[in-house]
């Protein structure tokens, strides 16, 4: 769903369910003051009022073919930078030979490290339209605090409609297409679940590391994890200071807010993990158990071992820049404006620069500038910019921040908000006249000039020149090393069921609903009920608030058809099943394979899931299906949506 969800249909008239972060920006765009859609809720009554959402997409998949073979014919015997122009070229032909013409959107996925290739077919439909969603206070009931973390009582859900041509083929968005007509739908289960009940989860997870290496994961621990954390940090506490004073930026920026908050935590906690469940020692003993077998067998994995420790021993002085440039630098709005402009600078200082010959990269220039700037606050970001600068000069040495910064005068003396004032008043890169009078007559002497490219093309320029190098030679050894421990790995474990890390492809897998005990003496049930929500409850707080409406509801104990036998309407639960990142909305299956309700999240005892699975710990955190029924039902008053659904 959207490139970094995953959905199921529950109808045969493309009805789609996936959950409330997944749709959060679809929700917060069609929202205005006056139409408040993502804290008011909305239910479309009939197909005639489902609104449009102008740049959702969904993708079914097709087919998936092995193509190692031929991928490896073309790649054998090469590395670096030869490698990584074959495999593009052989990608684009094979992905643009399979697409049929446009027919399909196809991908070249790989898996195991590089030493298998997956040709993959899928139908992209871009009419997609919203139906119905929870208010904010419910689809994200207990905000920051509650994320990644079990009991949990939030209504994560919003549902969609995809559209089709008269063929059910896809198609843009149009007032003639009809809703899209699936091969096979999900049934829903209104029966609920006990403890110990069968739980299958299809889904596209995004990334996992679960074969990195012990040196690997201390480097996260030590260098990557807490930079990100302190930047994000900082970027969020000045996005919440103007969200909280003006409603319109509110639904401007949340969404953003939203998903870098997401993985603030998420990094706090896989640290946190990491170092509880001593996952570098479970790591190094492993390696060395594979080092055994690789003497044992002739190998010489013990000499690859050696130099990818001692390649991670020489990068960690650089990670830390690395992490800054990538999360603080590169994630103000002004610094990407002027890094797109960063290439055309290059080719204007070259003898032969013609416009005509970069006008394809001006124009992209231009719509990414649009794109960067109406996605944002021009205030906030000015306040960022101000931050991330100081925040780079303080946590860098010396010797990688002062090359770069030694020409700002502002900067060297310490006065990043004038620096960011003086910055967004006079770069032409912020005034649309001036820009659209550049991009028409580009001038090398403006770039050379203006604050803001001096400052970014300074920072780029430190990085090309001190910490390019480091990486590309970090890269040259981890990459052909993951390829060929991955390989060893196999060997090794010829005779056991051996799963490749997540690269966002379609993955099944199956568990059960489980408790579980995160500390001596406590022990957390499988389910939470609506009483759970209630006792959670605070008037007017942003993020344990919830609609009068829902809790006269649970006062009356009026719960439709939609209660636990033990007389409670169950809000979540939870089970062992192994998801991450790209699983949120995946349909969670009982043995029947009916839907029993929508994945959205993981638990904070098992945060150092991406990289090494707890079975004793591990739980997905699952919104009940007969709790998105109940609120379609009495909240909504959407029976419509209700008898469209084959409800058991």
């Amino acid at each position: 769903f959207n490139g970094g969800c995953t959905g199921e249909i529950i109808s045969n008239s493309g009805l789609l369910l996936t959950n409330h972060h997944c749709g959060y920006d679809a929700i917060a765009t069609l929202s205005t003051v006056e139409k408040n859609y993502l804290d008011n809720g909305f239910w479309a009554l009939s197909k005639e009022q489902e609104l449009p959402a102008v740049g959702v997409s969904v993708l079914f998949l097709e087919s998936m073919e092995d193509v190692t073979a031929t991928v490896q014919k073309t790649i054998n015997g090469l590395s670096g930078e030869a490698l990584t122009k074959a495999l593009a070229g052989l990608r684009k032909e094979m992905e643009t030979k399979a697409n049929e013409g446009g027919k399909f959107y196809t991908t070249l996925k790989e898996y195991f490290n590089g030493n298998q290739y997956i040709l993959i077919k899928y139908k992209k439909y871009n009419d997609v339209r919203l139906v119905g969603t929870p208010p904010k206070s419910l689809g994200k009931f207990g905000g920051d605090t509650d994320n990644w973390m079990w009991p949990r009582h939030t209504a994560d859900f919003s549902m969609f409609r995809v559209y089709a041509n008269e063929q059910n083929e896809p198609a843009e968005y149009s007032k003639n297409n009809k809703p899209y007509r699936p091969k096979n739908y999900l049934s829903v289960s209104a029966k609920g679940v006990k403890e110990g009940d069968y739980a299958m989860i299809f889904g596209y997870p995004g990334r996992t590391n679960r074969y990195e290496t012990a040196a690997g994961v201390d480097l996260a621990i030590q260098e990557v994890n807490p930079s990100i954390v302190a930047i994000r940090d900082a970027r969020l506490s000045i996005m919440r200071k103007h969200m909280q004073a003006n409603k319109a930026v509110y639904l401007k920026l949340t969404s953003t807010y939203a998903r870098i908050a997401n993985y603030w935590k998420y990094f706090i906690g896989q640290t946190e993990q990491l170092k509880r469940l001593q996952v570098v020692n479970q790591k190094s003993k492993e390696e060395e158990q594979f080092i055994a077998w690789s003497n044992k067998n002739n190998y010489n994995y013990a000499k690859e071992f050696e130099n990818i420790n001692a390649a991670t021993k020489a990068y960690k002085p650089y990670a830390k820049f690395v992490t800054y440039y990538g999360e603080a630098f590169r994630g103000c709005l002004i610094n990407k404006i002027a890094y797109d402009c960063y290439d055309l600078y290059k080719k204007m200082k070259q003898p032969d620069f013609s416009k005509d010959s970069s006008s394809k990269l001006i124009e992209q220039i231009k719509k990414n500038r649009a794109s960067f700037i109406k996605a944002t606050d021009l205030a906030m970001e000015q306040d960022w910019f101000a931050m991330s600068a100081e925040m780079i000069q303080k946590n860098l040495t010396k010797d990688q921040f002062v090359p770069a910064m030694s020409k700002i005068a502002l900067l060297k003396d310490n006065n990043y908000k004038a620096f960011a004032e003086a910055v967004y008043k006079k770069s032409f890169l912020l005034d649309s006249a001036a820009f659209e009078k550049f991009c028409a007559n580009p001038s090398l002497k403006q770039l050379n000039e203006d604050l803001a490219t001096q400052y970014v093309f300074a920072m780029v320029q430190s990085y090309d020149s001190l910490i390019k190098s480091h990486v590309d030679a970090y890269n040259d050894i981890k990459i052909p090393f993951a390829k060929s421990y991955l390989k060893g790995l196999l060997e090794m474990k010829s005779n056991q069921l051996m799963y490749p890390d997540a690269n966002s492809t379609m993955r099944i897998t199956y568990g059960s609903v489980k408790s579980y005990e995160p500390t001596d003496g406590v022990k957390f049930k499988y389910y939470t009920t609506l009483d759970g929500l209630a006792a959670k409850y605070k008037a007017g707080d942003d993020e344990f608030d919830a609609p009068t409406a829902l809790l006269d509801l649970h006062k009356k104990k009026d719960y439709g058809n939609w209660a636990d036998e033990d007389g409670t309407l169950h809000t979540c639960f939870i089970t062992n099943n192994d998801i991450t990142g790209g699983n949120s909305g995946s349909p969670v299956l009982n043995a029947k394979g009916e839907l029993i309700g929508a994945a959205f999240d993981g638990n904070w005892e098992a945060m150092s899931g991406d990289i090494a699975f707890d079975k004793k710990y591990k739980r997905t955190i699952v919104c009940d299906v007969r709790y998105i029924l109940f609120l379609i039902d009495k909240l909504g008053n959407a029976q419509n949506l209700i008898q469209e659904m084959d409800i058991q």
